[in-house]
């Protein structure tokens, strides 16, 4: 792969994948063995800041430098969201056909927004307690569950944050009992078919399996990851993982 830093990758098929580099433009499709299918640049010249690929297999990215949110069709690039005070951060697609988008603003507030196309739908950011539910600054990548859960890695929190379809809270994940405070570093994040959430941790080299629940069931680790980031799940349940700095993408079968 032509990255020298690689953050994200996206599920196209059970053979082809999207991915995102770090001062890279370019989004790039390959196929499992790693021969480059198609590349779309963005439209402002901006790096992405996430991709994700909708129910019909369209790609979409955000650009957090002119705050807009973009889908790519065959090789046409559509805004579908310009914001004016938020910058959007990670995005993904839903069951449904919507878009979540993690989103800061310019006064410090961070939140996720529920769009049907261009339309806002729902605004999750606060607790029952009126408290925010997510922290200020770093990217935070987004993943909805086979049951509606929402799922936020928040790097600065180094927390995963679920709240259900409603936006209620349901668990903040940080890392198994045994995990020292703050230790815990969250990248990307996705479900698999059996509703159990995988979370890359960058600076252990693993991967973090929950059930829907927030209970640790295991780690993917032992299998030689450095730096692992961006997450995908194909519909097998094949788990490809973006490597940063070795610019790769590694496919895993971790069934249990």
């Amino acid at each position: 792969m032509e990255y020298t830093i690689l953050y994200g990758v996206a599920c196209l098929s059970d053979t082809e994948v999207w991915t995102r580099g770090g001062n890279n433009m370019k989004m790039n499709l390959y196929n499992l063995r790693g021969e480059l299918v198609k590349s779309i640049r963005t439209k402002s010249g901006n790096e992405p800041r996430d991709i994700t690929v909708t129910k019909s297999g369209d790609l979409v990215y955000t650009d957090r430098d002119d705050r807009t949110v973009n889908i790519v069709k065959n090789t046409q690039i559509q805004t579908v969201i310009r914001l004016e005070e938020w910058v959007p951060r990670g995005v993904c697609s839903t069951s449904s056909g919507d878009l979540l988008v993690v989103m800061d603003s310019d006064d410090k507030q961070t939140k996720v927004v529920c769009y049907s196309g261009s339309t806002e739908k729902q605004n999750i950011q606060f607790d029952d307690k009126g408290q925010p539910l997510y922290s200020i600054g770093m990217d935070k990548y987004i993943s909805e569950n086979r049951n509606l859960d929402i799922c936020v890695s928040d790097r600065d929190a180094r927390a995963v944050v679920v709240v259900n379809q409603a936006g209620k809270l349901q668990f903040t994940y940080t890392g198994p009992p045994s995990t020292t405070k703050g230790s815990f570093d969250p990248c990307g994040i996705t479900t698999d078919s059996q509703g159990r959430i995988l979370i890359s941790d960058k600076m252990k080299y693993r991967i973090h399996i929950l059930d829907q629940d927030g209970q640790f069931l295991r780690y993917i680790d032992k299998c030689g990851l450095d730096h692992p980031w961006g997450l995908c799940v194909d519909t097998r349940d094949n788990l490809f993982v973006a490597e940063r700095y070795e610019g790769r993408v590694k496919k895993i079968q971790y069934y249990m």
